[in-house]
């Protein structure tokens, strides 16, 4: 058997003779020396094409979640001074802005409706429960007019009756606060 130890070959790249046992064949075919050898590039490799990735079936879109009212702690309408109709409202991290409209309400009863909030310093429960709601002012005021700049506070001015004496605190339990118009 012939070991080919003398044998030449001529390369398919170069033209150029070289040892036969130092040849070796490239991915194409081609009969080289090792110094001329070329690996198959990776962008040369097939990958497999699969279709168009598909969308769910009975797919919906995110929905917007409807606007909720926030339960108030116990007694959280203050009146601020005699005569006046300002109330501070307080509701933790309440998360509004000035100009936001808020309707009040009070507890709510077994047919799904709401009661007035008890009534504060001579203003009327019914006068805060207004339908409408009231446009409110971010923070807590005092008497003097200062506001001062808080999370926890809102104020507003109710359309009739004043408060009788000020400073009063009131409104009963599981009032709440949201939008005019309560929705599912």
């Amino acid at each position: 058997m012939a070991t080919g130890k003398h044998s030449k070959a001529i390369s398919d790249r170069s033209g150029f003779e070289f040892p036969y046992r130092e040849m070796v064949t490239e991915w194409n075919g081609s009969f080289v020396h090792k110094s001329e050898f070329e690996a198959k590039h990776p962008q040369i490799e097939l990958k497999a094409v699969y279709g168009d990735i598909q969308g769910l079936m009975n797919a919906r879109p995110d929905r917007a979640e409807n606007a909720v009212a926030t339960i108030l702690k116990p007694n959280p309408f203050e009146t601020i001074a005699a005569s006046s109709g300002i109330i501070n409202v307080s509701e933790t991290s309440h998360g509004r802005s000035t100009g936001d409209t808020v309707r009040f309400r009070g507890s709510p009863s077994t047919a799904g409706t709401f009661g007035n909030p008890a009534s504060v310093d001579g203003i009327a429960g019914s006068n805060i429960a207004k339908a409408a709601g009231y446009s409110i002012t971010v923070g807590k005021r005092d008497s003097s007019g200062t506001i001062t700049r808080t999370t926890d506070f809102y104020h507003f001015t109710v359309d009739t009756n004043t408060a009788t004496s000020g400073g009063k605190s009131g409104g009963g339990e599981n009032c709440s606060a949201g939008p005019a118009t309560l929705t599912a």
